[in-house]
C-alpha cells in the first residue's frame, strides 16, 4: 500500500520523513524491513536509510535482534504516553465520585507523566480553569508544585529563565520556591491560594504506593474565601488518597 511519499519535485523535509517511516513501522509493527517502508512509501533507498539510522540513533527506532528489521524504540514511548489519556479504573472513579457527592468543593485527579501534569478525573460539576496555564507552568498549581517536589533532585525541577506569574500571589522566585517545596516534602501536602488564577485555591495530595514516588495528586479545589472549610476534610482525603494507590499503580 503505497503512502505518496511526496512527487520528486516537491522536497519533503527531514522531519517529515522521519514521521511517515515512523507511521510505517507502528502500522507495519515489529520486524518491519527496510524494504518495506521504502515500498510503502515510495521514498529513495537512500532517503530511507539516511532516516532509519538517524530514528535508530536518536532510539526512537530499534533494530530488531536479527538485525533484519525495525521496531519502535525506547523513545517513542513519551510520545505514545502524551497522546494517550490516563486509564483510570472504574473503581477508582467511583471512589472519587462517592468522596464528591459527600463534599460541596471540587475533586479532581491529576496524573504525573513524563515531569508533566496529565488530566486523569475532572470533576464535572465544578470544571477546572486555567488549564492550559496548570498544565504548562506546574509551578502555579498545588497539583504541579506536588510533583516538583516529588522529583527533588532526580530531575531539574524548574525551567530555565524566569517562572511565570499570572497573578501577584504567584511564585516566581525560585528560591522561595525551593523553599516551598521543602516544605512539601515534609507535610505530605501542597497548597495554592490565588497562585494559578485569582479567587480560586487548591490542596493535593500525593497518591503513592507504598513508599515509591507519588504518581498522582488529589485535588480539592474551592474558591478562595472557602478554602479554610476545604481544609477541614483533609484527612479524609488523604483516606481516599491511600485507597486510590493501589487502584491505579
Amino acid at each position: 500500500m503505497s503512502m505518496n511519499y511526496r512527487p520528486s519535485h516537491t522536497k519533503p523535509s527531514s522531519t517529515l520523513n522521519s514521521l511517515k517511516v515512523l507511521e510505517t513501522v507502528a502500522r507495519f509493527g515489529t520486524g518491519t524491513t527496510a524494504k518495506e517502508i521504502t515500498d510503502a512509501l515510495q521514498m529513495p533507498q537512500a532517503t530511507a536509510y539516511r532516516v532509519l539510522n538517524s530514528l535508530v540513533a536518536d532510539e526512537y527506532l530499534a533494530r530488531t535482534s536479527d538485525l533484519r528489521g525495525f521496531a519502535l524504540g525506547h523513545a517513542i514511548s513519551g510520545l505514545i504516553t502524551a497522546a494517550t489519556p490516563p486509564t483510570v479504573p472504574t473503581a477508582a472513579r467511583d471512589a472519587i465520585q462517592e468522596f464528591r457527592s459527600k463534599n460541596r468543593f471540587a475533586v479532581h485527579l491529576i496524573m504525573f507523566r513524563n515531569s508533566s501534569l496529565r488530566i486523569a478525573d475532572e470533576d464535572p460539576d465544578y470544571p477546572l480553569h486555567s488549564v492550559f496555564e496548570m498544565l504548562r507552568y506546574p509551578h502555579m498549581s498545588a497539583a504541579g508544585k506536588l510533583m516538583l517536589a516529588e522529583m527533588g533532585d532526580s530531575a531539574a525541577p524548574f525551567p530555565k529563565g524566569p517562572l511565570m506569574g499570572l497573578t501577584p500571589q504567584t511564585i516566581t522566585d525560585k528560591a522561595l520556591l525551593e523553599k516551598q517545596l521543602e516544605e512539601i516534602r515534609a507535610n505530605d501536602e501542597a497548597t495554592e491560594i490565588n497562585e494559578l488564577e485569582e479567587g480560586s485555591a487548591s490542596l493535593a495530595f500525593p497518591v503513592r504506593l507504598n513508599d515509591e514516588p507519588a504518581g498522582a495528586a488529589l485535588c480539592l479545589t474551592s474558591p478562595a474565601e472557602r478554602f479554610s472549610a476545604t481544609c477541614q476534610h483533609e484527612d479524609e482525603a488523604r483516606d481516599l488518597a491511600l485507597r486510590l494507590a493501589p487502584l491505579l499503580f
